[in-house]
């Protein structure tokens, strides 16, 4: 697995720790799942989005 260097505040990485151990995984888990649940609602809204566009335009275009 690759490792990725960020930087955080120190005060953000504490809150972050809490949270990893409040559910017994690692803060690299806690990490990768925020991520992965950005990039799925970055898509669902890029999704929706386009939906909304292609009605307007098509509503236009009628």
């Amino acid at each position: 697995m690759a490792r990725v260097l960020i930087s955080m505040p120190e005060e953000f990485l504490d809150r972050i720790d809490q949270v990893a151990e409040g559910e017994n995984r690692t803060r690299s888990e806690l990490i990768r799942e925020a991520l992965r649940s950005y990039m799925y609602k970055s898509r669902v809204r890029s999704s929706s989005l386009a939906t909304k566009n292609a009605a307007i335009l098509e509503a236009l275009l009628d």
